[in-house]
């Protein structure tokens, strides 16, 4: 019997210890995520996983880039560093790719293009943290390249909240489905 789930990828982005901690007064936050990640394994779905990372030197960070300059001015987010591992509360397992990006959108400076091409996806399934970097950004992208695209909406995090209500509300519905991580599943039975 086929995958009717085979050109589907669900994208946990930025769960890195570096971003995770920041929410981690909440035990609950990660719930989505692992129910989400869940459910994409059962259904046979690909799992991707994008984190930010930079080579020791940071020769890919302008100082002209106010959201990253700062980092190679005083260290850490390299690639073996800590704060750049997939938490261990969503841990790959094989055949589920992490893939490093430079910038804020999964598309920048990364191989996902390639992998989700080379295994003929057509839809994404977005998560991650934080909800006005890595979501909008990837979604922006993912929508200009003609992706079907979903976005879990309790399966992803902002520091504020009316900005990820705003996002979700009145955003993200002009270019893909917003919907919450137990009606996501529900669309797959």
């Amino acid at each position: 019997m086929q995958n009717k789930h085979a050109t589907t990828a669900l994208l946990l982005m930025d769960m890195q210890n570096g971003f995770v901690s920041r929410f981690s007064d909440n035990e609950e936050a990660l719930v989505p995520f692992q129910k989400a990640l869940h459910a994409a394994r059962q259904n046979n779905i690909q799992v991707i996983f994008v984190r930010v990372a930079f080579r020791e030197s940071y020769p890919e960070i302008s100082p002209r880039n106010k959201s990253f300059s700062r980092i190679a001015e005083f260290g850490g987010m390299t690639i073996d560093d800590t704060a750049t591992q997939i938490h261990d509360s969503l841990q790959p397992q094989p055949g589920e790719p992490i893939v490093t990006k430079r910038r804020v959108s999964a598309f920048a400076g990364s191989d996902l293009e390639v992998i989700i091409r080379a295994r003929q996806i057509d839809t994404l399934i977005l998560s991650g943290i934080v909800t006005s970097g890595v979501i909008l950004s990837t979604l922006r992208e993912a929508a200009d390249k003609d992706f079907a695209i979903s976005v879990l909406s309790d399966a992803c995090l902002d520091a504020d909240p009316e900005v990820h209500r705003v996002l979700m509300e009145k955003v993200f519905p002009r270019q893909a489905d917003v919907l919450s991580v137990n009606a996501w599943i529900n669309t797959l039975e």
